[in-house]
Parts: structure tokens; C-alpha cells; sequence
């Protein structure tokens, strides 16, 4: 499976995998079983039920088609409806957790739904599924025919992102700041610092963190009042978001 690259609100970009065939033929069924079991509960109240089915005896065949076609209609557009609600999935999609977004990362709109949707005629219905199958093994990005025209993919969303893979710090509700300037830093100014301080503090690198701290405290003005410089680069990450958190 390939991936792609999501850019947070904090400016941290993010790995997803794409979905694999599986994940893509499982929440296939379950949209389809979806699609049948409103079929059937449509056919029941309607037209055996409400007795509609004697309408449709008196009517000529155009008018025949148009009722059961505005009946039905629903069935024809229920991805494309979904994905545009729910913002790239579909019951199925939810239930299996995958979601379309566009390669670049971004957020996927109403056009690409739609482009998506026309042609899942010859992604799916026409040849049964199996262009389909041959286009996203074959694809880099795990696409089929819709996803390459519209620029979307479908990505997991099961990758357990852990909270230091972002600039976030966990910090109780009591947390008390010390540091007000930290402000004067950017999102971005903080992955980097983030990313550096625990590459470094991963392999005792005291050199770096050293110089990292004095950065720090150069370009903010920012006087180290804790104990050492490994301290002092925490409190900067946690007192950022506290005070980024609660403007």
C-alpha cells in the first residue's frame, strides 16, 4: 500500500496508508446490503403495502419506469450523496474506516464526488467490479478509474497517530505557564523544535539540545528559569500550547 501525506492544522504532516482492495470490497457489500435492504423495505411499504402496485398496472410504461425510477433514485446516488455529507464516506466507508480525499491530502469537494460517482458506470457496473480490482492493484495510489480522473484516493483512517507524532504536549487542566513570550513562535516553529529536541533526547545528544535551548531563547528573549535545558524545551512545548489552546 502506498501513502499519502495529510498537513494538519498545526502544519504536521501526517502518513495515511491507502486503503487496501479489501477494505474497499468489504464496505462495497455493506453499502450494497444497505442499498438492497432499502430496496426491499421501498417495495414492501409502497407497493405491496400502500398498494402501488396497482397504479403501476394502469399507467403506459413511461410513466411505469418514471415512478419506479423516482422511487429508486436514491439507490443511484447514494455514494455520491454520502461522500458529499459525511465528507468522503459512505455508511460502508464509516463502518470500515476508509475516506476519500484528494492525493494532495486535502479535504475532497463536490465535484470530485461527483466525477467519482459518474464513473463508478465503468468501474463497476458495466464490468462488475473487476475493472475496478485491475486498476487499484495496478495503480500506485490504490485507485480506480474515478480516483485518477477526480485526483482523490481512499485512505485508512485505522493508523493510531500517537500525540508526539504533533506539536501537542499533554497538559492537565492546573497547568500553570511560565513562559508568555512563547507566542512569538509559529506552528511550524514548533514542529521543528518539537521534532529536534526528541530526536536528540532520544540518543543523549546534550550538544544539540544545548544549542536548541539557546535558540530558543535568543529568538524570543525567553531566560531559562528551570532547572536544565531539557526541562526548559518542555516547558516551552507545553507552555505553546497552553497558551495557543486558550486564546
Amino acid at each position: 500500500m502506498s501513502e499519502l501525506s495529510i498537513n494538519t492544522t498545526q502544519n504536521v504532516l501526517i502518513n495515511f496508508k491507502t486503503a487496501s482492495v479489501g477494505e474497499r470490497v468489504q464496505s462495497y457489500f455493506i453499502d450494497l446490503l444497505i442499498k438492497i435492504a432499502y430496496g426491499i423495505t421501498v417495495y414492501v411499504v409502497f407497493f405491496y403495502g400502500l398498494g402501488f402496485s396497482r397504479l403501476l398496472g394502469v399507467l403506459d410504461p413511461w410513466s411505469r419506469m418514471a415512478l419506479i425510477f423516482l422511487f429508486y433514485f436514491p439507490i443511484v446516488i447514494y455514494s455520491m450523496t454520502l461522500e458529499a455529507l459525511f465528507e468522503g464516506q459512505t455508511l460502508g466507508k464509516k463502518i470500515v474506516k476508509i475516506k476519500v480525499v484528494k492525493v494532495e491530502g486535502y479535504q475532497a469537494g463536490f465535484g470530485d464526488y461527483l466525477m467519482r460517482w459518474f464513473f463508478r458506470l465503468i468501474d463497476i457496473s458495466i464490468f462488475s467490479g473487476v475493472f475496478a480490482f485491475i486498476t487499484i492493484v495496478s495503480s500506485k495510489k490504490n485507485q480506480r478509474l474515478g480516483d485518477m480522473v477526480a485526483g482523490t484516493a481512499v485512505i485508512s483512517l485505522k493508523n493510531k497517530i500517537n500525540i508526539s507524532h504533533t506539536i501537542l504536549e499533554e497538559i492537565g487542566n492546573e497547568y500553570q505557564p511560565k513562559y508568555p513570550l512563547v507566542i512569538k513562535f509559529s506552528d511550524n516553529d514548533m514542529r521543528i523544535i518539537k521534532e529536534n529536541f526528541q530526536r536528540a533526547e532520544a540518543i543523549n545528544d546534550y550538544e544539540t539540545i544545548s544549542k536548541l535551548a539557546a535558540k530558543i531563547e535568543s529568538f524570543s528573549g525567553i531566560k531559562n528559569e528551570c532547572e536544565g535545558k531539557i526541562a526548559f524545551i518542555k516547558t516551552i512545548l507545553k507552555d505553546y500550547n497552553y497558551y495557543t489552546q486558550n486564546m
